[in-house]
């Protein structure tokens, strides 16, 4: 161990006296006893003195701080709970199948249906309030940006009835014309920025068909193509950016419409495989970047509230959705994820907005269980 250097609560003299007036130089390494971590065998019962006692609980502890609370007789802690999600204000319309974009606290919603909307609406991390209308109301659109600089493209239209190639871009306030897609399909995903964009899978219709692996780049005026995905699938998910994509989840279609537990990674030229999901889904509410993403909510078997966690590698649970749902929207990031509308079966259109906060940190009763 060594010397170590005297403070005023470590200051003491070769004799072993505490010197409150000498603050300076260091102690002797022979008066420290043990010099390796390792001697230390056993804790001595003096020690439960170091764990403070106090009347009330701290009010701004930190995570693995302990202390006894001697107005209830109880030794507690404090301790991250790892991610949770907790209601947020409900949207004013209920709708599925709708996009999302922004942050927890500057979110965005717009499209969707139960009827199919062109309605956009504003979060500002407690309430959601009404924004510029798109100039086509769709659902199933991919999406992605901040909530003053995002984009909608793709989707399904009933005005004319098909699916859609065009993009609308949102400045805050109001709605724009965007460059069209080369290929028109709904049940898209998308990620990136309004004008550095990424768009992929999905399929075409009217009638039930296969999905797609068509992936295009947006540069904020016109679409290119970029590399396929490896996995055909609808109803998918996206994270992160354009030369750092993420595709999680979906469907592969009909026939069979077999859901999907693949995730794939995006280098701005190909897609690579990545781990996969722990139950495959599709209708999944999405967030955050390749490293650290967020998948939520969906129907595989059934419908679900899981969340999972994906590290760049591979997918852990996180918490579960209070409110079990599809056709979600997701935005924001793993350790700041926002859900908004969906689907519940039997219930219909749901307007549900949850965050996501991970990790949580809460003071927790130490038991001997």
């Amino acid at each position: 161990m060594g010397t170590i250097k005297r403070t005023f609560a470590n200051n003491l003299t070769t004799g072993g006296k505490l010197d409150a007036t000498d603050l300076s130089g260091t102690i002797p390494a022979s008066n420290i006893a043990d010099t390796t971590v390792s001697a230390v065998t056993a804790l001595p019962s003096a020690l439960g003195g170091a764990i403070e006692s106090v009347a009330t609980d701290p009010v701004s502890p930190s995570e693995g701080q302990l202390w006894y609370n001697t107005t209830i007789g109880v030794l507690k802690g404090y301790r991250s709970l790892g991610g949770v999600w907790a209601s947020g204000g409900n949207l004013g319309t209920a709708r599925y199948g709708l996009s999302g974009a922004g942050t927890q606290t500057a979110g965005l919603k717009f499209g969707g249906i139960q009827p199919i909307s062109s309605a956009t609406e504003e979060y500002d991390g407690s309430s959601w309030t009404a924004g510029g209308s798109m100039g086509t109301a769709k659902f199933g659109m991919a999406s992605a940006g901040i909530q003053t600089a995002a984009f909608g493209t793709g989707g399904y239209t009933y005005s004319p009835d098909g699916n859609s190639a065009t993009t609308e871009e949102y400045n805050g306030s109001t709605w724009g014309p965007g460059g069209n897609l080369a290929t028109a399909r709904r049940g898209i995903a998308g990620c990136g920025t309004q004008t550095v964009g990424l768009a992929f899978g999905g399929w075409q219709g009217p009638s039930p068909g296969p999905a797609l692996t068509n992936t295009e780049e947006y540069d904020g005026s016109s679409w290119t193509a970029g590399g396929n995905l490896g996995t055909a699938r609808q109803g998918l998910t996206g994270a992160g950016t354009q030369t750092s994509g993420l595709a999680f989840a979906g469907s592969t279609g009909f026939p069979g419409f077999v859901n999907q537990n693949a995730t794939e990674e995006y280098n701005g030229s190909s897609w690579t495989a990545g781990g996969n999901l722990a139950t495959a889904r599709g209708g999944v509410g999405g967030a955050g970047i390749q490293t650290a993403a967020l998948a939520f909510g969906g129907i595989g078997t059934v419908q679900t509230n899981e969340t999972e966690e994906y590290d760049g590698t591979s997918w852990t649970a996180g918490g579960n959705l209070v409110t079990t749902r599809y056709s979600l929207a997701g935005a924001g990031t793993q350790a700041a994820g926002l859900g908004f509308g969906g689907y519940v079966n039997g219930t219909g259109a749901v307007a549900n907005t949850e965050e996501y906060t991970d990790p949580t940190i809460a003071v927790q009763k130490i038991t001997t269980s």
